[in-house]
């Protein structure tokens, strides 16, 4: 699973840190579905936004093995 990552002597879970990640991405990703108008296509826009969470959060947790590998 992920470690701890360290700031300033306070432990912050890995998770944590995927899932801060994961919403900054999908709020990026939102506010460009947005202006290009493809919400309209969506019958019911916060799944859209939850689903989008998910999606990223479970590619970042895929992605983390081989970042962990570049270091």
């Amino acid at each position: 699973m992920f470690s701890d990552i360290s700031i300033d002597g306070v432990f912050v879970p890995g998770l944590l840190a995927v899932a801060l990640i994961a919403l900054a991405l999908s709020m990026m990703a939102s506010r460009l579905l947005a202006s290009l108008g493809m919400y309209r296509l969506f019958a019911y826009r916060p799944l859209v936004g939850l689903s989008l969470f998910v999606i990223l959060a479970e590619l970042l947790i895929q992605l983390a093995p081989l970042l962990e590998k570049l270091k």
